[in-house]
């Protein structure tokens, strides 16, 4: 029988990445996300809405059916300083980036302990571990998804369910692209320019791409990780490391 996996917000970017690398390793994919998507199977859902993600997932888990992985990735950017960062815009943002991903891990936990075994991954950020300017509300809801992560993997360790954060850096996603053509459009800077100067400030000296990351959450799914938990995994290109 295949392996489940569960991604939030898998219609585009980092998230339909690791979609296609699921299907592509034969697990059934379910795809939480408001945006329609081919690949796997598309649920209507607000990840910022509690119970209809407690909804959709009791009823992939109907029947008896296991959870293998839930993989809690749905999110936004936003770049503004505390004093730019009202409050509509702050709960908002912590529905999504945060509540979403607590609504998810609430929801797989009972397949998960039946079964003793599962992996939950939680798509955080090099912001989880690092300070970036104009970045106040943000980084607050990475930081708050690697608590998340340790919490979690320390207090379900003994059903042998597994939690670790993904911290990306600067990935080419349509995230990416959205937040500099805003930027661009305040500033009035130029998108190619702007866009290689990203690329440069990696050690590495590029931006990361998608399917790099979903390499990294695949692994962390499968048994080859099956003693890694509570961790905060950097794909930066070396960012964090200066």
């Amino acid at each position: 029988m295949s392996k489940v996996a569960i991604v939030t917000g898998g219609s585009k970017g980092i998230g339909l990445a690791v979609v296609k690398r699921f299907l592509n390793n034969g697990y059934q994919v379910h795809n939480l996300d408001l945006e329609p998507a081919d690949l796997g199977t598309w649920h209507h859902c607000d990840v910022s809405d509690v119970s209809a993600v407690k909804t959709v997932i009791a009823k992939i888990a109907s029947n008896g059916k296991c959870i293998d992985v839930l993989v809690s990735n749905a999110g936004r950017h936003l770049s503004a300083t505390i004093e730019d960062t009202d409050e509509a815009t702050f709960d908002s943002l912590f529905a999504l980036n945060v509540k979403g991903a607590y609504a998810a891990i609430q929801s797989v936990l009972p397949s998960m302990k039946a079964q003793q075994n599962g992996a939950i991954i939680l798509i955080a950020s090099d912001q989880a571990i690092i300070a970036k300017n104009n970045s106040f509300a943000y980084n607050l809801t990475k930081h708050a998804l690697a608590s998340m992560a340790k919490t979690t993997a320390l207090d379900y360790a003994q059903f042998n369910i597994r939690t670790n954060a993904v911290c990306p850096g600067t990935i080419e996603t349509p995230l990416f692209h959205n937040a500099i053509d805003a930027y661009c459009a305040r500033s009035g800077a130029d998108k190619a320019t702007i866009v290689a100067e990203e690329g440069a400030l990696q050690p590495l000296g590029r931006l990361g791409q998608a399917d790099e990351v979903a390499a990294l959450v695949t692994f962390l799914a499968s048994d080859d990780a099956s003693f890694i938990t509570g961790s905060l995994q950097t794909i930066d290109g070396g960012y964090t490391a200066q």
